[in-house]
C-alpha cells in the first residue's frame, strides 16, 4: 500500500512539472480584421510556432471578419466563456481600464515620431493596466493617425457640422469628443458604414488609410481632412483566468512568440500607412491642410476635449499630464 501511495504521489508530483502532462488549451480569438489581411497570416503564423514549440498543447482558434460580432460583442462572449480574447482597437477595453484611451486624445501627436517617444514610455503602462483588468497582453500595434475623410471638402469645424458624420455604435467616448465639437454624429457598426456612405446617410468617417483602404470605403471619399485626429492601436488581449490555465513552460512561449508576432505586426503597419496614404493621392483623393486661425480652432477645440474627457473620468489626469511631459521633452 505504501509503495502504491509513493507512486500515486510521484506520478502527481511528473506531471505536474513535465509539460507532456500538462493539459491542453485552445486560446479561441475573434477580431474584425478580415480572412487574408496582414494581421490574419502574421497571427496564423504566430499560433503555428506555439502549437510546433508546446506539441498543440497550446493551439489558437480564429474567428475573422467579424463573424463574432463587433467588439462589444465580442467582450460579451468573453464574460461568458465562449471566447477567450479577441484582438481588438484599444479603445474597445476602455470600461476595463480608462488609461487604455491615453493615445485617443484628439490632435494630442502631430507627428510619428512623437508617438514613438510616448510609446517608449507608456506602452507598458497601457499593458499594465489592462493586466490589472484581468487581461494578457502582447505589445501594442500601432495603426497610424485616423483622418477625417469625407465626400464633400471639410477644412474647417464649421465645414465638418454640416456634414453627416459616423462614429461607431456604442463609442461613448468619440460621441463626448464630437459633442464639443458642436457635431451631432451618427453612430452605426462598422459593417454598415460602406451601405450608409453608398446611400448618403452618412457621408464623412474617421478612420486610418490603411482600414480605408481594406474596408473599400476609400471608394466613397474625396477628400481627406490633414489633420493627424487621433493615434489608433490595437492589441491581442486575452481573458487572464483562461490563460493561467496553461502551464507555466508554455505561457513563457505563448508570450515569446505573439510579443515577436506583434512586433512584427507593428512595424509592418507603419509602412503599410505610408503606402496606404501614397495610394489614396493615386487615386485621386485630394488632401486638405488647414493653416492659420482655421487649424488653432481645429486645436484649441481638441484641448477642449481632451479637458472634459479628464474632468469626466474617461482619462487619468495623470497620464494625461505624463504625455504632455514627455512631449515638452521631445520637443526641448
Amino acid at each position: 500500500m505504501k509503495h502504491l501511495l509513493y507512486w500515486a504521489v510521484a506520478l502527481v508530483m511528473l506531471m505536474g512539472s513535465n509539460p507532456a502532462f500538462a493539459r491542453t488549451v485552445t486560446l479561441k480569438i475573434a477580431t474584425l480584421s478580415p480572412e487574408g489581411s496582414m494581421w490574419m497570416e502574421k497571427m496564423r503564423q504566430g499560433a503555428e510556432q506555439v502549437a510546433d514549440q508546446t506539441q498543440n498543447r497550446v493551439t489558437f482558434r480564429f474567428y475573422p471578419g467579424g463573424v463574432m460580432g463587433n467588439d462589444q460583442a465580442v467582450l460579451r462572449k468573453i464574460r461568458v466563456g465562449q471566447l477567450h480574447g479577441g484582438a481588438v482597437v484599444g479603445g474597445t477595453l476602455s470600461d476595463f481600464f480608462p488609461g487604455n484611451m491615453i493615445y485617443a486624445q484628439p490632435m494630442k501627436f502631430s507627428t510619428l515620431e512623437q508617438v514613438d517617444h510616448v510609446r517608449q514610455h507608456m506602452d507598458q503602462y497601457i499593458q499594465d493596466g489592462l493586466y490589472d483588468a484581468g487581461f494578457v497582453t502582447f505589445g501594442l500595434t500601432g495603426g497610424g493617425f485616423a483622418y477625417i475623410m469625407s465626400k464633400e471638402r471639410v477644412e474647417s469645424i464649421a465645414d465638418l457640422r454640416k456634414r453627416k458624420v459616423w462614429i461607431p455604435d456604442n463609442d461613448n467616448v468619440s460621441r463626448d469628443i464630437m459633442a464639443v465639437f458642436g457635431i451631432s454624429p451618427i453612430p452605426l457598426p462598422l459593417a454598415d458604414v460602406r451601405t450608409a456612405m453608398q446611400s448618403g446617410l452618412i457621408d464623412t468617417v474617421a478612420t486610418s488609410p490603411v482600414a480605408a483602404l481594406i474596408l473599400q470605403w476609400h471608394t466613397q471619399i474625396k477628400y481627406v481632412t490633414n489633420i493627424p485626429l487621433i493615434y489608433l492601436y490595437g492589441v491581442l488581449a486575452v481573458d487572464k483566468k483562461k490563460f493561467v490555465k496553461i502551464a507555466e513552460p508554455d505561457r513563457a512561449v505563448v508570450k515569446q512568440i505573439m510579443t515577436k508576432t506583434f512586433a512584427d505586426i507593428d512595424d509592418q503597419n507603419r509602412t503599410d500607412d505610408i503606402k496606404a496614404i501614397a495610394a489614396l493621392k493615386n487615386q485621386g483623393i485630394q488632401f486638405i491642410t488647414p493653416s492659420g486661425p482655421v487649424l488653432d480652432e481645429w486645436r484649441t477645440t481638441a484641448a477642449r476635449a481632451v479637458d472634459k474627457m479628464v474632468a469626466d473620468g474617461t482619462l487619468p489626469e495623470d497620464a494625461v499630464n505624463l504625455i504632455n511631459q514627455l512631449l515638452k521633452e521631445f520637443h526641448d
